[in-house]
């Protein structure tokens, strides 16, 4: 089903101010602690931290046929030439694919699998619908990194999100190392949410999924934070996985060495959160990036 929301108010302004603001969160990041596949204390670890992580939710034969499907949808000359796939500024390599679960079967059926959204169920408290999935490349001698940001800023601001009652899970299908790119977080940064400065221009995502600008924190909140909580890298074998809050400080490296990195990433959003008109841009995204389809996954 799709739906439109009620606009309500705006408990997190950005785009809209000429110097930044750090606001305290005020919602949880766990908002359950009913049974299912994650223990209670890592439901507190993910609640107090912003993360979680899986050492082996898939494997290793999985982890090969899913490895395949990607070698698969980025050679694809047809996807490559779909609206839906970004390429690197300067390599033309593909640099992600968005929709995913509309391209390929295999992965659709990763998304509804219980081990990815029974995870995502217990999180946030509710029934899940996909918000977005996308895969992410970074080929050795050449994947570009993503800069420091929070994706709730942008959910917030260009898809009309209006909490952060969200996660993410990005399932690596290469060895993550601390020298191509992984993942980093801020522990605990998802207890504040950084306003940016900078209004959105109309179709920012053209040109922000290549590389992004608008919405990128400042130096000196980047700081603060960093400071209040250092930075985690997750680094781990194929197969691992990392559930973290929509809110949640992270980024990546460019991998400028010879060992490519890459993984799937599905952002579910509770029902109860569903999209409302863009809080601090002038249109909506397209539906392959925000959906408006709130189905719920089944269980």
């Amino acid at each position: 089903m799709t739906v439109t929301a009620a606009r309500t108010a705006d408990r997190y302004p950005t785009r809209i101010a000429d110097r930044p603001l750090l606001i305290d969160r005020a919602e949880p990041a766990a908002w359950s602690r009913d049974p299912g596949p994650l223990s209670t204390e890592e439901l507190d670890a993910h609640d107090r931290d912003g993360f979680v992580t899986v050492p082996q939710l898939l494997t290793p034969d999985e982890v090969e046929r899913y490895s395949a499907e990607l070698d698969r949808l980025a050679t694809d000359p047809t996807v490559k030439a779909d609206e839906r796939t970004i390429v690197e500024k300067t390599s033309q390599q593909v640099r992600s694919i968005f929709e995913v679960h509309r391209l390929s079967d295999a992965i659709a059926a990763l998304v509804a699998d219980e081990r990815v959204a029974g995870r995502a169920r217990q999180i946030l408290g509710s029934d899940v619908y996909v918000h977005q999935t996308r895969i992410n490349y970074k080929p050795g001698f050449g994947g570009g990194g993503f800069y420091w940001h929070s994706d709730f800023e942008t959910w917030h601001a260009e898809d009309g999100m209006p909490s952060p009652r969200a996660v993410s899970i990005s399932i690596s299908l290469t060895e993550n190392f601390a020298h191509n790119g992984c993942l980093m977080i801020m522990p605990g940064s998802h207890r504040t949410f950084v306003s940016c400065v900078g209004e959105t221009p109309a179709d920012n995502y053209k040109e922000s999924l290549r590389e992004q600008e608008i919405g990128t924190p400042d130096p000196d909140s980047l700081t603060t934070l960093a400071d209040a909580h250092g930075i985690q890298m997750f680094t781990g074998a194929a197969g691992s996985a990392t559930l973290f809050d929509s809110n949640c400080m992270h980024g990546s490296g460019s991998n400028i060495t010879p060992y490519p990195r890459s993984n799937i990433f599905i952002v579910f959003n509770s029902v109860e959160n569903t999209l409302e008109e863009p809080f601090s841009a002038p249109g909506r995204r397209p539906e392959y990036i925000g959906s408006r389809d709130f189905t719920p996954v089944a269980s």
